[in-house]
């Protein structure tokens, strides 16, 4: 027999050939199956298996690798050896998703789009894990369940509820700046290929005397932006709802590869300690007249991956991976993240979920954990599980060691209102956002927002109205009475608090 023939046999999982693939062993032609029909088992028991737990949020999504081509130096900020010199690239893998639907849930409906990129650079993997929008709802994670839950179904109906989500809003006013991008037409973008990227975060650069920057990440898309609207994107949901999957796919299949241009904005630490509002504050953006945007290099997408599970579905992103040269900051949400995301993918992949080839440092990883479900990389072999040891030479390497990071005196641990004074400008930047668009993307936002908030139902109902039009009126006035308009609300009592939908 040739060894192609060989090759191509229908095997077991443990390389057993396969003598019928297709009929169960039974007791005669109309007989009982037989127990030992292993096979049977096998597959069966392989199949109930097929679907790993999909993700709390995030759960449906589009990937591709490709690569990050750097085109101007940054080197005076950070000491990254991704950003080492112009023309250096580096592979990386995006996964694009929807955040609050399910993983058969249409690519079209109105939600932020995650944006989540791994560099697999020779320091380590960087997990640049973000948003298509530079903001966030809320700013510190122990809100993150709750708001969460409010996006998914509700515990009763089984049923998504404007009710949750718009109490919600109306209770964290923090919200609102993001809630202004999700109901514009920004909430509903045409593709994957048709949306900027953001590191939403504040992160930090740390150069090679030890300097630290804070910086905040921008892709801007040079496919240019395409919005559906409102009615598009709900027609889309009906004509074909994996849109933007099958866009992607076929886009880079033809070469048409898709890219973005990473620009990025630098704060001093001097600069964050006297800045006019917590810079840390993921509900907020920096100006970027005060903080222009400055060119780094060119992202390009052009690799299908040749499974979808092997490589999307198994892909696993956290904020915690970051390589030398760029570092954390004191952003609330970011410091949840750093514990929640791995936590995340431990429950969903397993503890060595990082082995899987798509997750896979493809330098040199070493260190002491062993064991655990699925270990594929020979788990240590005969060599020393502990550390230090006696019979190898692996080292902590000093030359890795990040500035100390400055804390302020006189600092108590407590549990401080994350709103409290100087913290609680929530509709200044929202406004400012609502000015800047064009009127007929005004009228499309609060078309959107009267569409949703129709929604709202139950004995609350004139209560949740009435506290989100509140905050509607302070961030803009053309934009309070454009909503309670359209939701029939008697604008004359406002004044008093007394604001009653018809």
């Amino acid at each position: 027999m040739s060894e192609k023939e060989k090759n191509h046999k229908i095997t077991t999982s443990s390389g057993i050939p396969v003598y019928n693939y297709e009929d169960s062993q039974t007791a005669g032609p109309r007989g009982p199956v037989l127990l030992q029909d292993y096979f049977l088992h096998e597959k069966l028991a392989h199949f109930n298996r097929e679907r790993i737990p999909e993700r709390v949020v995030h759960a449906k999504g589009s990937g591709a690798y490709g690569t990050f081509t750097v085109t101007h130096d940054i080197t005076k900020y950070t000491r990254a050896k991704l950003f080492s010199e112009i023309g250096k690239q580096t592979r990386v893998f995006l996964r694009f998703s929807t955040v609050g639907g399910e993983k058969g849930s249409a690519d079209s409906e109105r939600d932020p789009r995650g944006f989540a990129l791994k560099f697999y650079t020779e320091d380590g993997n960087w997990d640049l894990v973000g948003n298509n929008t530079p903001v966030f709802f809320i700013k510190d994670a122990k809100k993150f369940p709750d708001f969460i839950h409010t996006q998914k179904r509700d515990p009763y109906t089984n049923c998504k509820s404007a009710t949750m989500v718009w109490d919600f809003w109306s209770l964290n006013p923090e919200s609102l700046h993001q809630v202004m991008i999700l109901m514009s037409d920004r909430g509903t973008p045409f593709s994957y290929r048709h949306m900027h990227g953001f590191g939403s975060h504040t992160f930090s650069f740390i150069n090679k005397e030890n300097e630290r920057y804070f910086v905040k990440f921008h892709f801007k898309t040079q496919q240019g932006i395409k919005n559906f609207t409102n009615a598009e994107a709900a027609k889309m949901r009906g004509v074909d709802a994996d849109h933007a999957q099958r866009d992607l796919v076929e886009a880079i299949d033809k070469g048409d590869f898709p890219r973005w241009d990473l620009k990025v904005q630098i704060m001093t630490e001097e600069q964050a300690s006297n800045y006019k509002f917590n810079p840390f504050d993921v509900t907020k953006v920096w100006s970027q007249k005060e903080f222009p945007l400055i060119d780094v290099g060119v992202l390009e997408l052009n690799e299908n991956p040749d499974n979808y599970f092997a490589h999307v579905e198994q892909a696993a992103f956290a904020p915690a991976h970051v390589v030398d040269g760029i570092s954390f900051s004191p952003d609330k949400m970011l410091q949840g993240r750093i514990l929640g995301y791995p936590d995340a993918q431990r429950y969903r992949l397993g503890a060595n979920y990082e082995q899987i080839p798509v997750n896979r440092c493809p330098f040199a990883a070493n260190n002491y954990q062993r064991d655990g479900a699925m270990r594929i990389d020979g788990n240590g072999g005969s060599k020393p599980n502990y550390f230090p040891n006696s019979f190898d030479d692996t080292f902590a390497d000093e030359n890795y060691k990040q500035p100390a990071e400055p804390l302020q005196r006189d600092v108590y641990a407590d549990w401080f209102d994350r709103n409290g004074e100087n913290e609680n400008d929530h509709y200044t930047q929202a406004g400012d956002l609502f000015r800047l668009m064009t009127p007929e993307d005004k009228a499309n936002t609060i078309s959107n927002i009267v569409g949703s908030m129709r929604g709202i139902s139950g004995e609350k109902r004139d209560l949740i109205i009435n506290r989100q039009l509140c905050h509607f009126f302070r961030a803009d006035i053309s934009l309070g009475l454009g909503v309670a308009q359209g939701l029939g609300v008697d604008v004359t009592q406002h004044a008093t608090g007394m604001v009653h939908p018809n």
